[in-house]
């Protein structure tokens, strides 16, 4: 499976699923539509998934995360980051590329004025479930390793800093006022 085919299967995820703006339920159908390709594929799935992971791994994304869901732990980052590649491709590519865009999406208009917070640990996990419900077994353990980019120095700063946090992210800043 290569990155491609991985966005494919999310999109078919999103349509099969309840609310294609859920990443839990976009994490389900997932799972349950990779458990029926080949065994390889659900292997390679996951390499593909950490590689979403790794290039998502910017500051300031991390600072668009910490907005829209009132904090945001290393854990926390990886769940916001989950809900993101459930998102689909499209959405992925462009809040990576301008972390402000998310202010754009309806799913996050919603989870403003809801205060529900964007993130889907299951995500993380669709492979490893996917590999159980096909063979019973645990996904085997690999040899790679994934190594995540130095952050930006630049956007080393307090996120709680509302002014910075404005002048960085202002349409973002705008839907989560204090």
């Amino acid at each position: 499976m290569n990155k491609l085919q991985f966005w494919q299967l999310i999109e078919a995820a999103r349509k099969q699923g309840s609310d294609p703006d859920d990443g839990e339920a976009v994490a389900r159908e997932a799972t349950s539509l990779l458990a029926s390709r080949p065994v390889e594929e659900i292997v390679a799935a996951e390499q593909v998934l950490w590689d979403l992971m790794v290039d998502s791994y910017t500051n300031p994304l991390w600072a668009a995360a910490y907005t829209a869901n009132g904090g945001c732990s290393d854990d926390g980052f990886d769940y916001f980051r989950g809900w993101l590649i459930a998102q689909g491709r499209d959405v992925f590519e462009r809040v990576v590329a301008d972390p402000d865009a998310l202010a754009d999406l309806p799913a996050v208009q919603a989870s403003a004025a809801s205060g529900v917070d964007l993130e889907a640990e299951s995500v993380l996990v669709v492979a490893w479930h996917a590999h159980i419900a096909a063979t019973g077994d645990q996904l085997p353990t690999s040899p790679r390793t994934i190594r995540f980019p130095e952050l930006d120095p630049t956007w080393n700063f307090d996120f709680d800093d509302r002014d910075e946090m404005t002048r960085r992210l202002p349409r973002l800043a705008a839907l989560y006022p204090e």
